[in-house]
């Protein structure tokens, strides 16, 4: 069956004969690892549509569960970010981190949309680009279903606004707990144990962060730039909360941003 998608190639894997496996995020199929024999040099439309940072249409040969492209063009190519280094490692990050998150042929077209605002703000984007990588690894989470609880205790499930005390947030737990709950957690434990090393003190505002980051549409959060200390609190905290509840872990290129 020919069939055609709009796409977003995540990844490239060479195989033998002058062939490719391109790891594809459809908006039809979800994510699909799809064979072709065009080739990625040169400046043909086919060519131009299989590098990264570039929104495509790509006709497929479907037969059961496997897909072929045979042809390909750009709807949008997102060049600039190409065109710096920081840009580019970021974007490089994202493409590998949802490529993780994302389950293999399922559709998931309010993702696909979302990595499209995302690719056009980091193009045009001067500063805070790691704030704008933590607000889309944020919606990710919401998409994945997994989004913590912030609003009430994950434990006793009292209101935030009615606990008293300093605020946490538990990996394990998936959210806010209050400080009365997080002592009962940590109690008993050694200072090394996973109950300690997984909860967080709420000392840089990442629960209202996290909330603010859930609610406004990407797009409008292109000037908005976290302190340094703050961005790396809450970037630590998502990559072990995305490790936890995802499995996702040891991305290649996390070490280069």
């Amino acid at each position: 069956m020919l069939t055609d998608t709009e796409g977003i190639v995540l990844r490239q894997i060479k195989t033998s004969y002058n062939r490719r496996m391109i790891v594809l995020f459809s908006r039809k199929y979800g994510k699909i690892r799809a064979g072709t024999s065009l080739g990625d040099k040169g400046r043909s439309k086919s060519s131009l549509a299989l590098r990264p940072f570039t929104f495509g249409r790509y006709e497929l040969f479907v037969n059961r569960d496997s897909y072929n492209i045979n042809s390909a063009e750009v709807l949008r190519s997102y060049y600039k970010i190409g065109e710096d280094v920081d840009k580019y490692m970021n974007g490089a990050y994202v493409l590998e981190f949802t490529e993780k998150v994302l389950e293999e042929g399922v559709p998931q077209t309010g993702v696909f949309d979302l990595l499209i605002d995302f690719f056009t703000l980091l193009e045009n984007r001067e500063k805070g680009i790691g704030t704008l990588v933590l607000a889309y690894q944020t919606k990710l989470l919401n998409f994945a279903g997994v989004m913590p609880q912030l609003n009430r205790c994950v434990v006793c499930g009292k209101p935030r606004e009615e606990c008293a005390g300093e605020a946490f947030l538990s990996i394990p737990l998936g959210g806010f707990v209050c400080s009365e709950c997080a002592g009962k957690q940590t109690a008993g434990g050694t200072e090394n144990s996973a109950a300690n090393t997984l909860i967080y003190k709420d000392a840089f505002g990442i629960i209202d962060i996290l909330k603010y980051f859930a609610a406004v549409p990407l797009k409008k959060l292109e000037k908005i730039a976290l302190n340094e200390t703050t961005g790396k609190e809450l970037q630590q905290w998502i990559r072990e909360y995305a490790a936890y509840h995802l499995d996702v872990s040891n991305i290649k290129s996390e070490k280069l941003i």
